[in-house]
C-alpha cells in the first residue's frame, strides 16, 4: 500500500488531503484546510498532524503558464520535442522573455480539426517560482509538483467520447476542458474565491471568517426566496465573480462544435450552497453537478462536502501516486529521492532520547538531546556518502565485470579474424597459382590463334599474288621463281632482254599495291638477257 500527502497551496490557505492506494482501492485517510500568516510554519503543522515525516508529498504549481502548439502528427518523439522546444522559444521572442528562465513540460492530444496534426498543451513555470515551492517543503520528501489543471480530472472517472467541463474555482478559476475522454484544453480566469473573499475579509477583517461565509453562503435562483439584508450584503460580494465565471464557460461550451455533455464544479467556489443550480440556470443544455471523488463513498461521520472542499489536494495527492497524466511532475529527482524508504533516518529535532528510531529500517539512535539542523545535517552527509561509497563500489564492480567481458569478447574476435585472415591469404597462393595457369594456357590458345590466323590469310595470297602478276606482267619478262620465305615475304626472280620492261614491272606492282615495300637489285646481264631480283610483302 502507497500513500501521499497532497498539498494545494493558496496565498492564505493550505488544502491537504493524505491519500492511499491498495491496488484499485484509493482511499482518504485525513484531510482539512489550515489558514497561515506563515507557509512554513503551516506546512510543518500539517505533516505533523497527519503523521507525514516520512510520506511523499506532492503540491500545485503556481502562476504556470500555457499555450498551444499544432504539430504533425507523424513527426519522432526527438522530432516532436525540438519542435516544441523552437515554437516556445519563438513565442518567448515575441513576448521578450527569456526561454531559460522556464521549466516546461507538454501534454499530446489529437487535433479536432485536422486528423494529420496534434495538438500540444505547453505548461511552463518560472523557474525562481518553482524553487521557491521546493525550499516551503525541503525539508521532508516532496515528490511530486504538477499543475492542478491536469490533476483535477483524476477525481472523475472519464469514459471514451465523453465531453466535459471542469470549473475548479479555486484562488484563480482553471477551466479544464475533456473532449473525447481527454484533456484538450486549459483555460485561466484570473477571478475566482481570491476576489471573493478579499471583498468579505474588507468587512470582517479575518480571511478564516471570510472563507467560513462563503462556505456558507446560499445562491437563491430566480425562483427562490427574498433575500435578508445580511445575505444580500455577502451576495453582493460574491455574485458579481460568479456571474462572470458562468458567463465565461457558457463562451468556451459555446465555443465547441461538439456537445459539452456535463460540467463539474469543484475548489472553494463549489462550497457556495446552490451553486450548481445557477450554473444549470445559465447553462441549460448542458448538466451541472458538483464533482465528487468518484471513490468516495458516502459516510454518517463524514458528509461528502467536506471532500468536495479538499477536492483540489486529493487530486494533486493522486498525482504523486502515479494517477493521472503522466510527464506532469515538474520535480526532478536529486540525489535523496533515491535513497531507498529504509535507509532514510527520523532526524526530527522534537524527538527527544529514545524516540528517534527509524521505524522503516534497523537503524536505532540513542541521542541524549534534541537534534539541531547541523546534527541534522551531518547525519544526513554521513549517509550520503556511505551511500556514495556503496553506489561507487557497485558500479566499479559492475563496470569491472563488463570490462572484463569485453575484453574476452575482444581477444575471441581478434584470434576468429586472425584465422580468417590465414586462410585467406591461403586462398589468395591458390588464386595466383590458378591464374599463371590459366595466362600461360590464354597465351599458348593466343599464339596458336596468330598461327590460324596467319595461315588461313597466306593460305591464298600465293595464287591470288599470280593472278595479279598475269595481269600486269609484260610480255617481255619471265618469271624464274616465286618465293615466300617467312610469313608474307615475297621474292621474285624476273629476267627480260629489256631494261624497261623489268622497271615497268617493278612499277605496276608498286602503283597495284601487289605488293608493299617493293625493292628490285639493279640487274645483271648476261647474253642479252637482263635478271633481277624483286622483294616486296603481301599487302
Amino acid at each position: 500500500m502507497s500513500s501521499c500527502l497532497g498539498l494545494y497551496i493558496e496565498e492564505h490557505l493550505i488544502k491537504y488531503a493524505k491519500v492511499t492506494k491498495d491496488h484499485d482501492n484509493i482511499k482518504v485517510e485525513s484531510f482539512g484546510i489550515k489558514f497561515f500568516d506563515k507557509i512554513g510554519d503551516a506546512i510543518s503543522q500539517v505533516i505533523e498532524e497527519t503523521y507525514s515525516q516520512k510520506t511523499p508529498i506532492s503540491v500545485n504549481l503556481s502562476d504556470e503558464m500555457y499555450n498551444y502548439f499544432d504539430m504533425f502528427a507523424l513527426l519522432t518523439k526527438n522530432d516532436l520535442q525540438k519542435a516544441i522546444k523552437t515554437e516556445f522559444e519563438s513565442y518567448c521572442t515575441d513576448k521578450g522573455y527569456n526561454p531559460n528562465v522556464f521549466e516546461t513540460r507538454y501534454a499530446v492530444v489529437d487535433s479536432q480539426l485536422d486528423k494529420d496534426k496534434i495538438k500540444v498543451i505547453h505548461i511552463a513555470d518560472n523557474k525562481i517560482e518553482l524553487n521557491k515551492r521546493i525550499q516551503e517543503i525541503e525539508e521532508y520528501h516532496l515528490v511530486n509538483i504538477s499543475p492542478i489543471s491536469m490533476s483535477i480530472p483524476n477525481l472523475i472517472q472519464v469514459r471514451k467520447g465523453q465531453n466535459c467541463l471542469i470549473v475548479n474555482i479555486e484562488e484563480d478559476t482553471i477551466i479544464t476542458t475533456i473532449m473525447d475522454g481527454k484533456i484538450f484544453n486549459i483555460d485561466t480566469l484570473e477571478e475566482g474565491s481570491r476576489d471573493i473573499l478579499s471583498k468579505i475579509n474588507l468587512k470582517e477583517n479575518s480571511y478564516s471568517k471570510s472563507y467560513e461565509i462563503c462556505k456558507n453562503t446560499t445562491i437563491y435562483t430566480s425562483e427562490g426566496k427574498e433575500l435578508q439584508n445580511e445575505e444580500q450584503t455577502y451576495l453582493q460580494d460574491i455574485m458579481p465573480t460568479i456571474y462572470n465565471i458562468v458567463s465565461q464557460v457558457n463562451r468556451i461550451i459555446n465555443a465547441y462544435p461538439d456537445k459539452i455533455e456535463k460540467v463539474y464544479i469543484t475548489g472553494t467556489g463549489a462550497l457556495i450552497n446552490n451553486i450548481d443550480l445557477y450554473f444549470q440556470e445559465y447553462l441549460q443544455d448542458t448538466e451541472c453537478e458538483i464533482l465528487k471523488p468518484y471513490f468516495v463513498q458516502k459516510t454518517r461521520d463524514i458528509s461528502i462536502k467536506d471532500y468536495v472542499e479538499v477536492n483540489s489536494a486529493i487530486s494533486i495527492g493522486l498525482m504523486g501516486l502515479g494517477i493521472g497524466v503522466t510527464g506532469m511532475n515538474f520535480k526532478k529527482k536529486t540525489f535523496s529521492d533515491e535513497i531507498p524508504n529504509w535507509l532514510k533516518l527520523d532526524v526530527n529535532p522534537d524527538k527527544t532520547k529514545k524516540q528517534v528510531r527509524n521505524t522503516g529500517g534497523f537503524f536505532t539512535w540513542d541521542l541524549g538531546q534534541r537534534l539541531d539542523k547541523t546534527e541534522k545535517g551531518l547525519i544526513r552527509v554521513a549517509i550520503a556518502l556511505f551511500l556514495l561509497v556503496l553506489i561507487y563500489s557497485g558500479l566499479s564492480g559492475l563496470l569491472n565485470y563488463q570490462m572484463n567481458e569485453k575484453e574476452k569478447e575482444a581477444n575471441d574476435s581478434i584470434a576468429n579474424t586472425n584465422k580468417q585472415i590465414e586462410l585467406a591469404n591461403k586462398d589468395n597462393e591458390k588464386i595466383k597459382t590458378k591464374t599463371n595457369e590459366y595466362t600461360t594456357m590464354i597465351q599458348n590458345l593466343q599464339d596458336a590463334s596468330d598461327r590460324l590466323t596467319d595461315r588461313n590469310r597466306t593460305r591464298n595470297a600465293i595464287p591470288n599474288l599470280l593472278n595479279q602478276i598475269m595481269s600486269v606482267i609484260p610480255e617481255n619478262v619471265q618469271l624464274t621463281s616465286i618465293e615466300n620465305d617467312t610469313g608474307t615475304h615475297i621474292i621474285i626472280d624476273a629476267q627480260s632482254n629489256k631494261y624497261e620492261q623489268l622497271g615497268y614491272f617493278v612499277a605496276r606492282l608498286k602503283t597495284d599495291v601487289i605488293l608493299t615495300n617493293v625493292t628490285s637489285t639493279s640487274g645483271q646481264k648476261d647474253g642479252g638477257v637482263v635478271t633481277i631480283e624483286i622483294e616486296g610483302d603481301l599487302p
